[in-house]
């Protein structure tokens, strides 16, 4: 049975199913979030998309999905990845943010990968988080589109629409993360980030969200918005 909660004024009680129904067809022309983009590109193994989320940390899509092709044009395996030193991967990455420490970290994650992994990366979370720079978000979002696994990844944009929903109630990433696993259908958990991404950037942004257009307005409680369109 889909999660609710009370409804608020004249708000309608929160139906999750319901909600991302509408948020899956309000987000049907608008681009996919990268990771899911490469997938679709067939850049769908584990490593592929760990290394495609190392890039996308603290970058915009719009540049981490053409650097991560780039790069993968050259090398998209753990080996030949690892043969690269890492400031020919610097050169390829270049647009991505904070661009020189991220090729270190690829280059560790592909030597790691070849020698104590023989060349494939296990589905399972704690491997994915030993490596430098890999946190919950990227593993699990990796893990969900990689190896099928039911797991959450919470970015500023899953984190912000939530709340502002007003489906859980966090201060940070990390408590909207355990909040979800607690309260959202298994059956979502990968899809909350390949639909609020896109909703996050074009709907529910971060200032003057797009309320008046909102397909999901009568359930949203509009936490903290103060200034919509």
């Amino acid at each position: 049975m889909a999660a609710r909660t009370a409804p608020s004024q004249d708000k309608l009680p929160f139906d999750i199913d319901d909600v991302l129904t509408r948020v899956r067809e309000a987000v049907r022309d608008f681009a996919d979030a990268a990771m899911f983009a490469l997938a679709a590109q067939g850049h769908d193994n584990l490593f592929e998309q760990l290394v495609a989320c190392v890039l996308s940390i603290r970058t915009l899509d719009e540049v981490s999905l053409p650097a991560s092709l780039a790069l993968f044009r050259h090398a998209s395996t753990p080996d030949a990845l690892a043969r690269m030193s890492p400031g020919d991967i610097d050169a390829l990455i270049q647009p991505v943010t904070f661009h020189e420490a991220k090729a270190h970290q690829l280059h560790a994650i592909a030597v790691r990968t070849r020698d104590e992994f023989g060349g494939e990366l296990p589905c399972d979370a704690q491997v994915l988080q030993s490596f430098k720079g890999v946190g919950p978000k990227c593993a699990h979002l990796a893990l969900g589109i990689a190896c099928g696994l039911e797991a959450i990844s919470v970015d500023i944009h899953v984190h912000r629409v939530t709340n502002r929903w007003g489906y859980v109630k966090t201060r940070t990433p990390e408590a909207t993360l355990e909040a979800l696993e607690a309260r959202l259908p298994r059956r979502h958990w990968v899809d909350i980030n390949r639909l609020l991404v896109p909703f996050g950037k074009h709907v529910c942004t971060g200032s003057r969200p797009r309320c008046s257009t909102c397909p999901v307005l009568e359930q949203c409680q509009q936490v903290g918005v103060t200034n919509p369109r």
